[in-house]
């Protein structure tokens, strides 16, 4: 948990980036090479007197109820040897009690024997844990890993005080904002989402989840045929078949979606009064291999969207010695729209890269990012009779800090399809069928940007701003026949 000092709204998709620059007459160390949002690097400590703060992870091996904290909220933030022991969104009440050390690993024995106990000098700190720590005050800012009360984590002020007892210390909190923990130092760094973290609810029959990650870890029936950090759903479901079509022409979905999400982080507070640029976003690698076949019912009032999972995370990052609590959702989801008319069979492989987000920079606000490569290949395609169908497998994602959503956009790759069958007959017996069919894939991107962003410490924006559409769509396969008799 961390301590800070400044009014945060608690919601909010949490990955910034934000531009870095630097000032000073002296010498500068080499340049590092650009970061993953386009910015130079800074080393830490910056030439300007600021920090250039790590962005990892948070270690395996620590206590999931970390805290950091800023003393009355000046100062640089430092890792604290306390912990949220509870915390009462209602009320903002939250007990602040020390926290367990770290148990220092035993030494290995050079002859082989029992592990030797090192047991550490009164007053020493064991290794890896922070050293003993004064009493939380009111004006510190604190922030926490999630705790009891707080599954999202907690960015707060101390704004009371209270009394002493068994559990801990009693205190009263306000809402702050990452700008009162960070100030002005700096950050800029993607982490992988572990997929062992992601728990999966699905929504309907025939839905399966697979994981893997480092050291040989793998989960599911998919996970071995895994890459590294993957995770991956596969479906086989059946959707409404079109009225008075034959069993044999009964529609359904099957397939998989595989995709391996990153979150990135950046802050800049070297503009002095709040944040000087910040990027917030996901981006990550997707494939999937998927079919649908059949003779689909028409959807009237629009495309029909069948949710069949929902995916959640809430991993920690470690920015410097602050605990940062992204949370991830993503609600997958196949939709279809058809006039009832066409029987359709077709599989399709994509593969492609995204990246959905803001950008921040002083004076001019926030503006969307969003970005997509998709390449996509059809293995088996087919169109019978007249008609059109557009079927997508795709997610929605919202992106956030400490619970709140402050990206929010959905990635959706389809096929559609189309036929077109004419006939013509004369009194002379001469009949004729030609009949045209063609059948395209792409994908749409869209979202929005939260009023929660103002997390960071930035001003606040009055209405959600698009992401805007980005639409690309490409020929997948097509053909024409003739038949005249007579």
């Amino acid at each position: 948990m961390r301590i800070l000092a400044r009014r945060l709204l608690l919601p909010g998709l949490t990955t910034l980036a934000l531009t870095a620059t630097g000032c000073s007459s002296a010498p500068q160390p080499p340049a590092a090479p650009p970061t993953s949002l386009g910015l130079p690097a800074a080393p830490a400590p910056v030439a300007d007197g600021t920090q250039q703060l790590e962005v990892a992870a948070a270690p395996q091996d620590e206590p999931s109820a970390g805290m950091a904290r800023v003393g009355a909220g000046k100062g640089t933030p430092e890792k604290a040897a306390l912990k949220v022991a509870s915390f009462d969104k209602a009320t903002g009440k939250a007990v602040i009690a020390p926290a367990a050390p770290k148990a220092p690993a035993p030494p290995k024995d050079p002859k082989g024997s029992a592990p030797a106990q090192n047991t550490p000098s009164p007053g020493a700190s064991p290794s890896g844990s922070a050293a003993p720590d004064k009493a939380v005050a009111v004006g510190d800012v604190i922030a926490s890993a999630p705790v009891p009360g707080a599954p999202d984590g907690l960015l707060a002020k101390v704004t009371e005080v209270g009394r002493k007892t068994e559990r801990g210390t009693e205190v009263k909190t306000a809402p702050t904002t990452l700008s009162a923990v960070l100030n002005d130092d700096k950050a800029d760094g993607k982490v992988p989402v572990d997929p062992s973290t992601v728990t999966v609810e699905p929504l309907m029959k025939g839905v399966t989840f697979s994981w893997a990650k480092g050291q040989g870890l793998k989960f599911g029936p998919e996970g071995a045929k895994l890459p590294l950090g993957n995770l991956r759903l596969d479906v086989n479901a059946p959707i409404e078949t079109a009225a008075g079509a034959p069993v044999s022409a009964g529609a359904s979905v099957s397939g998989f979606v595989q995709l391996a999400p990153t979150v990135e982080f950046a802050y800049d507070g070297s503009g002095g009064t709040g944040p000087r640029g910040a990027f917030l976003g996901m981006s990550g690698d997707w494939s999937s291999q998927w079919s649908l076949k059949g003779h689909a019912a028409a959807t009237a009032g629009g495309p029909k969207r069948i949710p069949f999972a929902k995916l959640h995370s809430a991993p920690v990052i470690q920015v410097g010695p602050v605990p940062v609590v992204v949370n991830l959702d993503l609600t997958c989801f196949i939709q279809v729209e058809a006039d009832g008319r066409v029987t359709l069979e077709v599989k399709q492989d994509v593969r492609g890269d995204f990246r959905v987000g803001g950008s921040y920079a002083s004076g001019k606000g926030w503006t969307p990012v969003s970005t997509s490569k998709v390449e996509s290949t059809p293995v088996t395609a087919e169109v019978t009779a007249a008609g059109k169908v557009k079927a997508a497998l795709g997610a929605e994602a919202a992106v956030g800090l400490y619970g709140a959503v402050g990206v929010s956009a959905e990635f959706a790759p389809y096929l559609r399809g189309e036929g077109d069958v004419k006939a013509a007959a004369s009194t002379d017996g001469k009949a004729s069928v030609s009949g045209a069919w063609a059948l395209y894939g792409g994908f749409d991107l869209s979202g929005n940007l939260q009023l929660q962003l103002s997390l960071f410490g930035t001003p606040i924006f009055e209405r959600r701003i698009p992401l805007g559409s980005l639409n690309r769509e490409w020929h997948l396969a097509g053909g024409k026949a003739a038949v005249q008799r007579g």
